[in-house]
């Protein structure tokens, strides 16, 4: 029981990072109803501009975050301008496969600014482990889960207490009705990308610093995790992005306990498979598939 119990602490700190990847994903979902497949990606190629600041400007932590954070947000802009406005009218297969190509292309960038396939990456918190009788976290860790909950109360505050969280809630809604209001909805999904650079710039960093390392799969973890954790808190609801990453970790962490590294990885796609049998909506999204039903019953 003592082994489960510090296996469920574990995989909750893993799974806030799980959930800081989720909600990037969430947000540009509910905003667009479109998945970005480049945005894994995006943050690796964030994170390997941090990580060329660390090798060759600074080590100064503070200093690579906002490297990787403003490079994240960079490569977020030019997705957007790229893939998402320039076929915002287009189907949504259009976009996925858009966005799937910019993947590739942000991946060759990146071996091409740092070509070997290992780098160091700056830890940012001296590692300490916190004892609680039988059981331990470490610094970092905790430091990471409780920011993923301080990002979704900043999140909520912001769409439901702001103006521009209240046009961006607006065009998710109905992008129709909300140009007939005046909302500029090219600026809004502009404002959409920027805060989800930032929110993935910040999971990067924040990852990675605790690996203390960084590769080109980087990208491609990041995607699978993170879409993996929205689909199974529910696509569109930020509370479900939280939950979906914090049960993905929990999960993870007690397969890997009792069946080793292959067994971690099986138990992800497993979970995934049987959430959309059991409750496709995912554990807070079915009130949005109810919603989607019975538009497509209106029509």
């Amino acid at each position: 029981m003592t082994d489960f119990v510090q296996n469920c602490i574990d995989g909750l700190m893993f799974g806030s990072g799980y959930a800081l990847l989720a909600l990037g994903f969430t947000l540009v979902f509910g905003v667009m109803k479109r998945l970005n497949l480049s945005y894994g990606p995006s943050i690796m190629l964030g994170a390997y501009a941090g990580t060329w600041v660390y090798l060759n400007i600074t080590d100064n932590a503070w200093v690579v975050a906002l490297a990787t954070v403003i490079a994240t947000i960079a490569v977020g802009i030019y997705v957007e301008r790229l893939c998402f406005r320039a076929i915002r009218h287009g189907s949504t297969i259009a976009s996925m496969v858009s966005s799937f190509a910019i993947w590739m292309q942000l991946e060759e960038v990146a071996l091409h600014l740092l070509p070997e396939r290992t780098y160091p990456f700056p830890a940012f918190f001296t590692a300490t482990t916190f004892e609680f009788g039988p059981f331990y976290a470490r610094s970092e860790h905790i430091t990471m889960l409780l920011l993923t909950l301080v990002l979704l109360v900043l999140l909520h505050v912001f769409l439901f207490k702001t103006r521009p969280g209240l046009a961006l809630r607006s065009v998710s809604d109905n992008p129709l009705a909300s140009a007939y209001m005046g909302i500029n909805n090219s600026n809004i999904l502009f404002l959409a990308f920027a805060l989800v650079s930032v929110l993935g710039g910040l999971a990067g960093f924040l990852i990675l610093s605790a690996d203390t390392q960084v590769t080109p799969f980087f990208g491609l973890w990041a995607t699978f995790k993170g879409l993996i954790a929205m689909m199974l808190g529910g696509m569109g609801s930020l509370p479900g992005a939280i939950l979906g990453g914090l049960l993905l970790g929990i999960v993870e962490a007690n397969a890997f306990w009792y069946g080793g590294a292959v067994m971690r990885d099986l138990s992800a796609y497993l979970l995934l498979f049987v959430m959309l049998i059991v409750r496709p909506g995912g554990l807070m999204g079915q009130k949005i598939v109810a919603e989607q039903r019975a538009a497509a019953e209106r029509v």
